[in-house]
């Protein structure tokens, strides 16, 4: 668990605390079962009573599992150095610095519509809105497993953004700056 821990803690900016370089990852893992369960659906798996049918259907399930793997692992910008300095490969930004405000508004927006979708679905559930989705009780058991880590999405997603701007406002300690690239001999 220690190598673990310092394995996480060397991908991340030095000045970045172990507890948001924790919660930065743990992110893209707590939306991974629900995307893993939605694949399991698409290919056929008999994780729900109605299989997806369609092309439609399906492009849709997937691609909302490969979006909201990518936003999540945009969390990862917020304690790794290519959220401070864009890339070079991207083309026109490459190597400019990230103003904090630009990957802070974006991340909060992000959470605070996590948090609404969290409790229209809460509702929803409460209220009785909407069919089953799985059938069983073995099913839904499983539908329960894979999306309950989503509810720590939003929360983890300000803790390390507050970290972030923090970080980076200078309220705890000197933003990083990045090395000079090394001179070609």
């Amino acid at each position: 668990m220690l190598n673990v821990l310092n394995v996480l803690k060397t991908t991340a900016l030095p000045d970045v605390p172990r507890w948001a370089v924790l919660a930065a990852h743990a992110v893209p893992l707590a939306t991974l079962p629900s995307a893993l369960w939605r694949i399991a659906l698409v290919a056929g798996l008999p994780v729900a009573d109605e299989p997806v049918r369609g092309w439609a259907a399906v492009l849709y399930v997937l691609g909302l599992s490969v979006v909201s793997e990518g936003l999540a692992l945009l969390t990862l910008g917020l304690v790794r150095g290519w959220g401070e300095v864009v890339p070079g490969w991207i083309p026109l930004l490459g190597g400019r610095r990230v103003r904090p405000l630009a990957a802070v508004v974006p991340a909060l927006l992000g959470a605070a519509g996590l948090f609404a979708i969290m409790g229209w679905f809460a509702y929803a559930q409460y209220a009785g809105l909407g069919p089953g989705v799985t059938g069983s009780a073995a099913k839904e058991a499983v539908l329960v497993a894979c999306y309950a880590p989503l509810v720590l999405w939003a929360p983890l997603l300000v803790a390390v953004t507050a970290a972030y701007y923090r970080r980076r406002r200078g309220g705890a300690g000197a933003a990083w700056t990045p090395a000079a690239p090394a001179a070609s001999k």
